[in-house]
């Protein structure tokens, strides 16, 4: 097996290109992958063409540092404010750049995802039947059922099929086989739809953890291109089992981003300022070990035995 451990700087730049399609945010409000992302824009990527089922703040970030030139999601803001400032001058001034939207709702994304993790040429759904989404997006096609003789209309979901889905996970071993538990969201379709997967650990572990346990392995260890061991990679989002949400961290990121000049401010204190994930939890300080969850609600345990 090959050793996939690197660093973060390394994962980003030889795993991530100017123009890759990205997928984050697909743990929805939880474990997203900040870390990549503060390190996305601190590498300096350009037209990197995102898939944010939630991305909580991410893709926020992403959009006001200059890197996205296309987004394909269904809302992009912070869940602790509303509407993701950086987002709304992009799409409505074109400031710093213009952008392309394809508009999803949070179930047709993920219906995108299965479809090209599927290796399907789509997905049929009805939720969007009504909605004026249909219109916004050219992509989604409007049929009859074939197998229905009364009208029956469904909504024709092409596959979105990302170049890199960026995973945060509790605990993986060196060669890309990892556990990831709690909120799911579409870690499991966005990993399978990719063409490569980046891990970001909490915790790196021996094999026979992760073997120990095989149903908590939601994607396959060999479509993993690194993994990196980077503590609290998803903060100021939650991690079950380890880390609680930073909400006051969110509050502040979007008061502050309000303004543009308020959110260059924010990027150089903590992103362009910091030079790395270490310093970034060095900088939190205490404030990072009162996030740290205490309790502990462990699931029974389960017999593996073939005889």
């Amino acid at each position: 097996m090959i050793d996939k451990l690197a660093t973060l700087q390394q994962a980003v730049r030889d795993g991530i290109g100017d123009g890759d399609a990205v997928v984050l945010g697909a743990g929805l409000e939880a474990a997203i992958p900040f870390a990549v992302v503060f390190e996305l824009i601190r590498q300096g990527r350009r037209d990197l063409e995102l898939v944010a089922p939630i991305s909580d703040g991410a893709a926020d970030m992403l959009f006001g540092a200059g890197c996205v030139g296309a987004v394909s999601a269904a809302w992009v803001g912070n869940v602790s404010g509303g509407l993701g400032h950086n987002y709304r001058r992009a799409v409505e001034q074109g400031v710093p750049r213009n952008v392309v939207v394809n508009d999803y709702s949070n179930f047709s994304l993920g219906m995108a995802l299965m479809a090209a993790a599927y290796g399907m040429p789509y997905m049929p759904v009805r939720s969007l039947l009504g909605s004026d989404i249909l219109a916004s997006n050219p992509a989604l096609k409007v049929l009859q059922n074939p197998l229905s003789d009364e009208a029956d209309p469904v909504v024709l979901v092409p596959p979105l099929k990302p170049d890199v889905a960026v995973l945060a996970v509790q605990r993986a071993d060196r060669f890309g086989n990892a556990h990831l538990w709690g909120s799911l969201g579409v870690a499991q379709e966005a990993a399978l739809a990719a063409d490569r997967v980046l891990v970001l650990a909490d915790e790196i572990v021996e094999p026979g953890v992760i073997a120990s346990d095989p149903n908590r392995v939601v994607f396959p260890g060999f479509k993993v291109s690194a993994v990196v061991h980077e503590p609290a990679a998803q903060h100021p989002s939650p991690m079950t089992g380890i880390w609680k949400r930073d909400t006051e961290f969110y509050t502040d990121y979007h008061r502050r981003s309000r303004e543009r000049d308020g959110f260059l401010a924010w990027l150089e204190e903590w992103v362009l300022g910091v030079p790395d994930h270490a310093a970034y939890r060095a900088k939190l300080g205490s404030r990072l070990d009162d996030l740290r969850i205490r309790g502990s609600a462990l699931a029974a345990p389960a017999n593996f035995a073939a005889s």
